[in-house]
């Protein structure tokens, strides 16, 4: 008999993160404490009022408002030693909801006001994250964690960037991949083409955001310029159709992106706080899954949006009323699409998630 799908059960459960913005995955308490350090304003100083606040304006259904929460977590984190500490939390936060893979992403160009250079911000990350590493295993709760460096898309540091992540992978094996973030519309991937052109060359994984209008434009260039995974890739619902009995005839780049398993990092709430779907019930994660998409589920940003790795899992599953097998494949997708060693994804699919989802469905 298998066991309900309740949010408690999928806490018990093996998970893998793949999107998730380490300066959007703050304890509500360490932004009040890191602010009050360095005197820095916040909306609020009570940590739920805080909490509330953030989440209110992911809310707006408004990407500018969405992204213009992050002054202040941006804010608190310019010292190595406050990074090393988000890192730290956010690391120990994912172990103590199951999650047993994940790849943290941010941008270290954003955590240069006080003088730190590239290479000290991504230490200081790094640092945190072995640190929340050795706790967790010592807890019970073993996770490993990986790092995505991200340039930004409405910046001009892109090729910097790419060159920094392609030296900064020897000198720190938890970076793993390239990725460009921030504001999409009006900045698609092409603009920085030479930064992109770099990263194949020396063989970078490469992830991109493209998730905002212009709809199937921002996932077709964000290929083009050889990304390995979607960031989001929601609106990729627009490049196919239902015939009036229900059959799914697939575009040309939805048949692309089918046919080669390109890995949509999808992440539900935040499409539905900024207005990329109305409602968590149209969103297309459902209809990809069952028609054979390479898709996971990701927090994207934990303190703005309200979630956690367990909750957006429950919520797809609840909403679509999905069965232990397809929440498994969530899963399955996702560490099977991971930019770590083919050898530790097999072990912890056979060693871990397979004989977990075995023993409730």
């Amino acid at each position: 008999m298998p066991a309900p799908i309740t949010l408690d059960t999928i806490r018990t459960l093996p998970k893998v993160l793949l999107h998730d913005h380490l300066d959007g995955g703050l304890r509500p308490s360490t932004v009040i404490e890191l602010a009050d350090a360095i005197g820095w304003q916040l909306p609020s100083t009570d940590a739920a009022t805080l909490q509330a606040w953030f989440t209110s304006g992911a809310e707006t259904k408004d990407i500018a408002k969405y992204l213009a929460t992050f002054e202040h977590t941006i804010a608190v984190m310019q010292e190595a030693a406050a990074i090393a500490r988000v890192a730290d939390e956010a690391v120990a936060d994912l172990a103590a909801d199951g999650v047993i893979y994940a790849e943290l992403r941010f941008a270290p160009e954003l955590h240069q006001e006080r003088g730190l250079s590239l290479q000290e911000v991504v230490e200081a990350v790094a640092e945190g994250v072995r640190r929340a590493e050795r706790a967790a295993t010592a807890a019970g709760t073993p996770i490993l964690v990986h790092l995505v460096v991200c340039a930004m898309r409405t910046g001009d540091r892109s090729l910097e960037i790419a060159r920094f992540v392609e030296r900064m992978r020897f000198k720190e094996p938890k970076v793993v991949a390239f990725d460009l973030a921030g504001a999409e519309t009006g900045f698609p991937p092409s603009m920085h083409a030479e930064a992109l052109a770099h990263a194949r060359t020396h063989l970078l994984n490469i992830t991109i955001h493209a998730s905002e209008a212009p709809d199937l434009e921002l996932i077709s260039d964000a290929l083009g310029h050889g990304a390995h995974r979607i960031g989001h890739g929601v609106r990729l619902q627009s490049g196919m159709l239902r015939t009036p009995n229900g059959q799914a005839i697939l575009g040309q780049l939805a048949r692309y992106v089918m046919d080669h398993q390109i890995h949509l990092e999808m992440a539900p709430s935040c499409h539905v706080q900024i207005g990329a779907v109305p409602d968590l019930a149209a969103h297309p994660i459902a209809d990809f899954l069952r028609l054979g998409f390479n898709v996971g589920v990701n927090t994207d940003n934990r303190l703005i949006s309200g979630v956690t790795a367990s909750s957006e899992l429950h919520a797809v599953a609840s909403t679509f009323d999905l069965p232990w097998r397809d929440v498994e494949r969530l899963v399955v997708n996702a560490l099977g699409s991971a930019f770590c060693a083919k050898e530790t994804r097999d072990r912890l699919l056979r060693e871990v998630v397979r004989p977990a989802f075995a023993a409730v469905s």
